[in-house]
């Protein structure tokens, strides 16, 4: 795939997602990653009011319906976004008019999505206007969205058209036929049904306008229901627009728009269905968090890959799994790999292990469609489709369209030759049952899929009587950059693995459920014959393995192909595939993913052969190196990170997971706009986890060996194992803090103790900007003098000071004295000030940097403290990328943020609030007084710059930054901490 530019306006927080422009050019890779959902659905972060190209979507897990001939997809229903605001004649849209802010937030503690602008139309009127949504996780048939409109400078007429688009695409084809649509006390429904799977839709919707009075109508033009209104706003008036929507289909209820509208007549207000999604989010995160301190830009990025995990995953429905792309795009149709068992579904297995059960649950309802793949092949038992969707039958399409009009198509061969998956399904079965002890679900519907499956490989396998040894011949195996191979090493190993599984779920079900075995073994076929047959497929499949040094043979002849060497290719910016050529690739040792790599990884856990740490070693030094790890596929890297991990190769292990994991974050791959990469994401849980939490599964439950990388002071996760929770705290260089929790205790199995000791535990730092990082003082300065000069006020450097640290309206008005002014003349002034600063502020760049700034926020980041703005301006974001620290910051507070300004504490708690830290581990860096009483009101460290008799209530004063280090500040913290203690004992 070609890369896209890596610039993506993004601020990363440790669980909010800021961007802080719009790019026109990053669409719909935005639509993807701004994606919510509830394990029902996910809805694409598209713009309620629309935009040229957007790809809209919102996609109900379990819909599927085809297109005639060509393929089996995940339906796109109807969209329940459309929100329309019309000012003064001027429709709100992007494309038109002007930005003069912007500001889009991904809030992954609650699943929120808000969006904040300030827009000028192109008639020159300028609003305020901010969206929120969710999809509920309290009740997944609840979607909510807010909208706030602010007139800044005029009165005028604002128009609402809130509509149900009855007329989603997948892309040029429409699946919905209607049926109805109409309206009710509550606001309007639509009744729609997919044109093939007659799968039946209902969606309700209501309207509450708060802030103005204002009368809603009802439009209903076919499949476009509308509840619209408009009304007079006044400058500065807040008109909040409320948008509640309901959804169910038929697959779930009989009577999906009676359902729709009996919940839509029910529902509570915006605010107090937020509160139940957040509190459900908060059982959730307690369960499936993972803390790291030490790398803001990781802990903020594994939450996200989780995050986007979490809301694919069905809580409540055993006939759906989890597609490739998640439910956040249209990539794959919707289709349904072998990416959810080995990739997503460890995630669940040890932190929502009732969704694990569903996911493996869906194979087992589709069995049939197995059985029937494999009945079109000539062969027995359940063959699995490469490619599923909702009836388990194959839909991987045959064909694929090159980028060559005049060109040949592409044979797509995975779905007749790519088979591991039918030993990848029954691995994450077994594992299942290991790690929950289920025993209820392995006999009702794990082993049917284990044994199933293992009749298959007992007819796909040949004999071959001059090696006297079972063959699989004409297949892919993991590594897709060769397409017709025989014996596959991972295919040969996986399928005895399922074999030797098999034999053990079959005596262990004639032994605890005799009824259940007689029950399979006559509606499989199976016989005491059919065993003995396994048996001697364990002991005679050949597997290419060098015992004297353990290097295993990827597949038959693959080390007579040509050899490369990728560090030739290294600027490219496509797979070698794609360098090459299909054909040609097929010729080469190159690699697509971790094919024997794979294999030892999925060996590691239990050490069953070929897993060792010589095997690993020695094929590491074989096989990496030949890896297109970077565009090959997403699949790999994660593999990678945690075996360089386990082989002590830390530098290398988390620079190819930092590549996993940003791949949909910074697009590096230049395909997130066909959805989220689902496998990675699950990679991600497991490299933390697996690699560099080091858990290993034994007997006796988890344990941890961690290699934490540099820079990663702590890594907290809990696991669930053996109807058990399990604690782990992870710290560098202190060793672990480990408990289990059951039913009706808590044991702790490894303690840390430290001494007590009056130490403050430091973990963020919270910068003002004027006067401490930068000297915008002059700027606000010069920008009050234009203002005073315009309105005759007379104003000096010295009233200048009275003004240091005061919000924009306290120092207008310290200005103004008791000179009369009206509301509206105040509010221009104020306008006008911040227009005047605005521009003055464009001239800004890194060198207007304070003397010791930079120096000392690198410092900070390297110890792995949080590093946090808290500013009473407006333009705090604007100020920050103009000096280009950006990426040096992990959590902004600033003139949006709250409603009381310093010296109310209020602005610093918000910053601790998005670093995720306490009031007490945090120091607030002001040159204010008002800040520094707002830093203490707050409980917070505070370290004043200037003079004493402006910043003397601060714990320690210094001049400036210039040559302060992060040693020199700890060590006066803690001789304040030591005095203070000393103080208390006495």
């Amino acid at each position: 795939m070609q890369t896209k530019d890596r610039s993506r306006h993004f601020i990363y927080t440790d669980w909010i997602l800021i961007e802080t422009q719009f790019d026109p050019d990053q669409l719909q890779s935005k639509e993807t990653v701004f994606t919510i959902g509830n394990g029902y659905l996910g809805t694409r972060g598209s713009f309620e009011e629309g935009y040229p190209h957007a790809l809209p979507g919102t996609f109900i897990n379990g819909v599927y319906d085809d297109v005639p001939v060509v393929y089996t997809e995940l339906v796109n229903c109807p969209d329940w976004l459309p929100l329309i605001v019309i000012v003064n004649g001027d429709r709100f849209r992007l494309d038109q008019g002007e930005i003069l802010s912007y500001d889009r937030q991904l809030d992954l503690r609650q699943g929120l999505l808000t969006r904040a602008l300030r827009w000028r139309s192109p008639s020159g009127n300028t609003i305020d206007i901010s969206f929120e949504r969710f999809a509920s996780l309290a009740d997944p048939h609840i979607l909510a969205l807010r909208c706030q409109i602010t007139p800044v400078d005029f009165d005028g007429l604002i128009e609402i058209q809130a509509s149900i688009n009855g007329y989603p695409e997948n892309q040029g084809f429409n699946h919905w036929e209607g049926l109805d649509q109409g309206k009710t006390d509550e606001g309007i429904w639509l009744q729609r049904r997919t044109r093939h799977s007659r799968i039946e839709l209902g969606m309700g919707a209501k309207v509450t306008i708060l802030g103005a009075e204002a009368s809603l109508q009802v439009n209903t033009a076919p499949g476009y229901p509308t509840l619209s209104t408009n009304f007079l706003a006044k400058a500065q008036q807040t008109v909040i627009v409320e948008k509640l929507v309901t959804v169910f289909t038929s697959r779930e209820i009989e009577t999906p728009v009676s359902a729709a509208q009996e919940k839509l007549a029910h529902l509570p207000d915006f605010a107090t269905l937020l509160k139940a999604n957040e509190e459900a989010w908060n059982d959730v995160w307690q369960q499936s968090d993972i803390l790291i301190e030490g790398d803001s830009k990781a802990t903020f990025a594994v939450r996200y890959n989780v995050f986007q995990l979490l809301i694919a995953g069905p809580p409540n429905d055993d006939c759906v799994s989890i597609p490739a792309k998640t439910l956040s795009g249209f990539g794959y149709r919707g289709h349904i790999f072998w990416d959810t068992e080995i990739f997503m579904l460890p995630l669940f297995l040890f932190t929502q292990p009732a969704i694990a059960r569903n996911l493996l649950s869906y194979r087992w309802h589709t069995l049939p469609g197995a059985r029937r793949k494999a009945a079109h092949y000539g062969y027995k038992g359940a063959m699995f489709a490469w490619e599923s969707a909702d009836s388990g039958d194959e839909v991987t399409p045959r064909w694929a369209l090159g980028n060559d009009f005049y060109g040949e198509d592409v044979r797509i061969w995975c779905r007749d030759r790519e088979i591991h998956i039918n030993a990848d399904i029954p691995y994450a079965a077994w594992n299942y049952w290991q790690t929950t002890g289920d025993n209820e679900w392995m006999q009702k519907s794990g082993a049917e899929i284990i044994l199933d499956t293992a009749i298959f490989w007992a007819s796909r396998v040949e004999f071959n009587p001059e090696r006297q040894k079972y063959e699989i011949r004409g297949v892919i195996g993991v590594d897709e950059y060769h397409e017709l191979v025989h014996n596959n090493a991972f295919t040969n190993r996986m399928a005895q693995w399922h074999l030797e599984k098999a034999i053990a779920v079959y005596d262990w079900l004639v032994q605890k459920f005799p009824e259940r075995a007689r029950e399979l073994e006559e509606k499989l076929q199976l016989t005491a014959q059919e065993r003995t047959h396994w048996q001697d497929i364990i002991d005679k499949i050949l597997f290419l393995y060098d015992p004297l040094t353990e290097l295993i043979e990827q597949c038959e002849g693959f080390f007579h192909l040509e050899d490369i060497n990728l560090a030739d290719n290294e600027k490219r910016d496509r797979s070698m595939q794609a360098v090459l050529g299909v054909d040609q690739t097929n010729k080469y040792q190159v690699i697509k993913q971790p094919d024997i790599l794979m294999l030892l990884y999925l060996m590691r856990e239990s050490a069953d052969f070929p897993y060792s740490e010589r095997a690993l070693q020695t094929n590491w030094d074989y096989y990496a190196p030949r890896t297109d790890i970077t565009y090959g596929s997403s699949l790999g890297p994660a593999v990678h990170a945690i075996l360089a991990s386990d082989l002590g190769k830390s530098t290398e292990a988390y620079k190819v997971f930092m590549h996993a994991l940003m791949v949909d974050l910074e697009d590096n791959r230049g395909n997130t706009s066909d959805g989220i990469h689902g496998a990675s994401a699950g990679g991600i849980w497991q490299a933390v986890i697996f690699g560099f939490g080091g858990i290993q599964i034994t007997e006796n439950g988890p344990i941890a060996n961690p290699h934490l990388p540099d820079g990663w002071t702590r890594l907290k996760f809990k696991l669930h194992w053996d109807n058990k929770w399990h604690d782990f705290d992870l710290h560098r260089g202190l060793g672990m803090v480990r408990r289990e929790q059951g039913d009706k205790e808590t044991r702790q199995i490894t303690q840390i103790t430290n001494a007590q000791s009056p130490i403050p535990n430091i973990q963020g730092f919270i910068f003002d900007l004027d006067g401490v990082l930068t000297d915008t003082a002059e700027l606000h300065y010069l920008a009050w003098k234009q203002l005073a000069d315009e309105e005759g006020i007379p104003f000096n450097r010295q009233d200048n000071e009275a003004l240091r640290g005061v919000s924009r309206r306290a120092s207008l008005m310290l200005i103004l004295g008791d000179r009369p002014y009206s509301e509206a003349q105040i509010q221009e002034m104020m306008e006008r000030k911040n227009r005047y600063y605005v521009e003055l502020m464009q001239n800004m760049t890194s060198k207007d940097l304070l003397p010791g700034a930079i120096a000392l926020l690198d410092e900070l980041r390297q110890a792995g403290i949080k590093i946090g703005i808290g500013s009473g301006s407006k333009n705090a974001r604007t100020v920050i990328e103009r000096l280009g620290i950006t990426d040096k910051i992990d959590a902004i507070a600033d003139g949006y943020s709250v409603e009381q300004p310093k010296p109310a504490p209020d602005l610093f708690l918000y910053a601790a609030k998005q670093l995720g830290i306490e009031p007490e581990q945090s120091v607030v860096v002001e040159d204010a007084a008002a800040g520094i009483d707002a830093a203490i009101a707050a409980g917070m460290w505070a370290i004043g710059l200037g003079p004493v008799e402006r910043v003397g209530a601060a714990h320690v004063v210094l001049p400036s930054l210039a040559g302060i280090k992060w040693t020199d500040l700890r060590a006066k913290l803690s001789d304040v901490a030591k005095q203070k203690h000393s103080g208390t004992s006495k």
